[in-house]
């Protein structure tokens, strides 16, 4: 009822001022559409005389690669009594081939759900584990290409804001779950950014960024990122020469001062090699088919400047997004989808435990209803 009546509950009068700002809006976005558009031959040409624009008829021939899509997600309901959490990760396999076995019947999954102490920070842990359980998932699986959502680099920054609070709240149960399982987390991470193997690749596809490693080098406006613009740019079967990621004003930082003293140790030289690999890593903009934007593939060195595993990433890209009803590959659609509901879920979890609380609670069960209402659900993917 909320989506086929949207203006339902805001007063007319700030319905009204929103529809009399709108032609003002849609006067900036289309001169800013019109912009890139008059400007697209003579950027184009910039990329042709850098060497950066080539086809994809260029490379290797690969056949086509198996693939799986991973995406996570969590929720934090905010409880009268207490939080109720949860975190999931889930890897979806891709369209195989005819002749191709599959490796799963089913998608895998990871996930935890708890009730914790009251914290106004507990989402910063739990997103941080949502992101190690991905990674996780993404070095078991047993396919070519394995496509990552976001960009390579979000781990390292989830990591790090979420070590630091749980060494300021070491009451909280996920914190503990996170100095358990973080080694297993950073030799995940450290392994996708190696990419040791040659007949697999790693492949980190952010559906948004500000960063601007081509736009940079050509000059083009601050005001557009380097998606928009090579939208515009490149034509169906087109990419870009691998760019070096652009690096942050400050150095890669992860901290490890809730790690016992023993373990920092063993994990000092992982995060070292972490960050140096994440100086290395390479950008590719890629559009395979004329209704999709331009992709943002993010890999190791080692794939992208290999011809055959460079060749096999942009064939599984190519053969995962051959239908105009999805904007990504179709493993990564498909998770993205199904994580979508975990916060939607969250409710239901919280009522089933309600009611077996009811059966077996000696008081009155209205405190138990009461304890379990809930104010706010907490989400992020």
């Amino acid at each position: 009822m909320t989506d086929e009546r949207p203006f339902a509950d805001l007063p007319a009068a700030l319905v009204q001022e929103v529809l009399d700002r709108t032609q003002d809006v849609g006067s900036s976005l289309l001169a800013a559409f019109q912009e890139m558009q008059e400007h697209r031959e003579r950027r184009r040409g910039q990329l042709l005389e850098r060497g950066l624009l080539r086809r994809e008829s260029e490379l290797e021939y690969a056949l086509i690669p198996t693939t799986c899509g991973i995406d996570g997600a969590y929720a934090v309901e905010r409880l009268l009594a207490t939080d109720l959490i949860a975190a999931a990760a889930v890897a979806v396999e891709g369209l195989t081939p005819p002749s191709e076995t599959r490796f799963w019947p089913d998608p895998r999954h990871q996930v935890l759900i708890d009730t914790e102490a009251h914290d106004a920070d507990s989402s910063t842990i739990i997103r941080a584990m949502m992101m190690g359980m991905e990674l996780s998932l993404a070095t078991q699986a047993p396919h070519d290409v394995v496509f990552l959502d976001g960009s390579l680099t979000t781990p390292l920054i989830f990591f790090n804001q979420a070590l630091q609070k749980a060494t300021e709240a070491p009451h909280l149960r996920i914190s503990q779950f996170l100095l358990d399982n973080f080694t297993l987390y950073i030799r995940s991470y450290q392994s996708i950014l190696q990419s040791k193997r040659s007949d697999k690749n790693w492949l980190a596809l952010p559906k948004y960024t500000t960063r601007r490693e081509i736009g940079r080098q050509m000059g083009w406006p601050e005001a557009y990122d380097d998606r928009a613009m090579l939208t515009s740019i490149l034509q169906p079967g087109e990419m870009t020469r691998p760019s070096q990621l652009q690096q942050p004003d400050e150095p890669w930082h992860l901290g490890l001062d809730g790690i016992a003293p023993q373990r920092q140790m063993e994990l000092r030289e992982a995060v070292k090699d972490i960050q140096h690999r994440l100086a290395e890593v390479r950008v590719i903009y890629y559009r395979p088919y004329s209704w999709l934007p331009a992709l943002r593939l993010e890999m190791a060195v080692a794939a992208a400047e290999t011809p055959g595993r460079l060749a096999s990433a942009i064939q599984a890209v190519k053969h995962q997004c051959g239908t105009a009803s999805m904007m990504e590959p179709y493993p990564l659609y498909m998770a993205d989808r199904m994580v979508k509901s975990l916060a939607a879920a969250i409710p239901t979890f919280r009522q089933i435990t309600s009611q077996h609380m009811a059966e077996t609670y000696q008081g009155d069960i209205g405190d138990v209803f009461m304890g379990l209402h809930g104010y706010r659900t907490e989400a992020g993917r």
